[in-house]
């Protein structure tokens, strides 16, 4: 069993969250889906984000360049990171030149990416998290579950009892509201004594050299406010050639991610505030190795709403951290084989291959041929489990010999209506565990046509 299937099962073990979990993200796809509607020129939109995706990447190294230079006019520094481990490096050098030891951060998966909490916390830095959600699980610990909604996987009864632990709320306390202020006068002081703030880049224009940032909760623009020091961390494929693309993008971005018409901040930082600095991080981390490969090249226009993961029924029913990735689900089981093969070679088969997610994906990314794709790749690598292996082997011999499928389907039929149950339905047996087969039929399809047909 691979290590997804392994964690799904102990996810699925807790049949009421399970169930839980899936309707809230397919509530969230229905919010989507009535946004959508609401919009006549929707595929139209989709269509032209697509092409400038095309475009872009088509292009990415004078966008870049033309990036950098704006920015760097607008009195920005600009750094660039081949790594992560340069990504950590580089921030720590800022923060170290600035003498700042207290940073507030708003979501970033590239961040996440890079294990960057982890690095500073290291070097005995103070890094708080900032977003409801993120700061939720930094105090529990443990990764986000969803790149849009970190926390999506916890109740309120959950998030009541840790902030009983971590915040002294009161015991039992579940109310929302009242949860949702004790973090806001928690994390107010975070954002009054930082001496840096730490954004994601949601969009960066080579027009403007500007960054832009898209949250619900403000705190953001919080942190880049009050601290004297901002720094932005991005990655290479965040770049959009000129501001009017820009309507294109946050008209979808929110309506795939939640179903709101936008973000409720929508932060443009083109420039250092007086007497402040103003940094931005520009990261490739594999991606122009991504940007390489023909068939994978569409999976760097994402700009990670979420949508596939509210809409595909094996994430919904198996949780975030049960991909063992930063950005899981569908767009993340096409990311991360990429990164490292033999490490997450069972992702691309934790899928359906419904095409539900490719069908809402704001960008128009061929996310289930992509993982349709990488299953080919792992199987000529070497990468799938022996068992696997011989099954498809001999599955492969059989379909290909009409006189063996047609024996074999008619010894299928008659085994499964005469077979003893314990002989499929037992512990040893992985698949008769979790399904029910369903009955046979008498006969096979050919049978019935050459029974049935008209005479010619």
């Amino acid at each position: 069993m691979n290590e997804h299937a392994t964690k799904a099962a102990a996810f699925i073990k807790d049949e009421a969250r399970t169930d839980w979990h899936d309707e809230s993200l397919w509530f969230v796809r229905s919010k989507r889906d009535k946004a959508a509607h609401s919009i006549p020129e929707w595929e139209q939109l989709r269509e032209l984000a697509s092409q400038i995706k095309d475009h872009t990447l088509a292009h990415l190294d004078e966008y870049l360049e033309a990036f950098e230079a704006k920015a760097q006019e607008n009195g920005v520094t600009v750094h660039w990171a081949a790594d992560a481990g340069e990504h950590n490096r580089i921030v720590y050098r800022i923060l170290s030149e600035h003498k700042a030891h207290r940073i507030v951060k708003s979501k970033s998966m590239l961040t996440e990416e890079c294990g960057l909490n982890e690095y500073l916390e290291e070097k005995d830095l103070e890094v708080i998290d900032t977003d409801l959600g993120e700061r939720i699980i930094q105090l529990r610990e443990e990764p986000p579950s969803h790149i849009v909604m970190p926390a999506i996987h916890l109740k309120k009864e959950e998030v009541g009892e840790l902030f009983h632990q971590k915040l002294q709320t009161e015991k039992g306390a579940t109310d929302p509201k009242y949860l949702t202020e004790a973090a806001r006068q928690h994390l107010r002081h975070s954002f009054l004594k930082a001496d840096a703030a730490i954004t994601g880049v949601n969009f960066a224009i080579a027009e403007t050299g500007g960054v832009v940032v898209c949250t619900n909760e403000g705190n953001a623009d919080m942190g880049t406010h009050l601290a004297p020091l901002q720094i932005h961390c991005m990655g290479i494929e965040k770049i959009l050639p000129k501001a009017e693309h820009l309507g294109v993008f946050t008209r979808l971005l929110a309506r795939s991610a939640t179903g709101q018409p936008s973000t409720i901040f929508t932060s443009h930082h083109h420039k250092a505030k007086k007497g402040g600095a103003m940094h931005i991080v520009i990261v490739d981390n594999g991606r122009t190795t991504q940007l390489g490969r023909p068939d994978f090249r569409n999976s760097l226009k994402c700009i990670r709403c979420g949508a596939c993961m509210n809409t595909c029924p094996i994430y919904r029913r198996s949780g975030g951290h049960s991909y063992d990735s930063t950005v899981p689900g569908p767009i993340g089981s096409i990311l991360t084989p990429g990164i490292d093969l033999k490490k997450y070679s069972g992702l691309p088969f934790a899928s359906t291959l419904c095409g539900s997610c490719s069908d809402v994906c704001p960008v128009k990314i061929d996310i289930h041929e992509q993982l349709y794709k990488w299953r080919q790749i792992i199987a000529e690598e070497g990468h799938l489990p022996a068992v696997k292996k011989q099954s498809m082997a001999i599955a492969g011999s059989v379909l290909s010999r009409p006189g063996w499928y047609k024996a074999a389907g008619k010894s299928a039929r008659w085994l499964t209506r005469w077979l003893p149950r314990p002989l499929v339905y037992n512990p040893l047996n992985t698949w008769g565990r979790d399904r029910e087969l369903p009955e046979s039929p008498k006969q096979s399809f050919q049978e019935w046509y050459h029974k049935n047909r008209p005479a010619s």
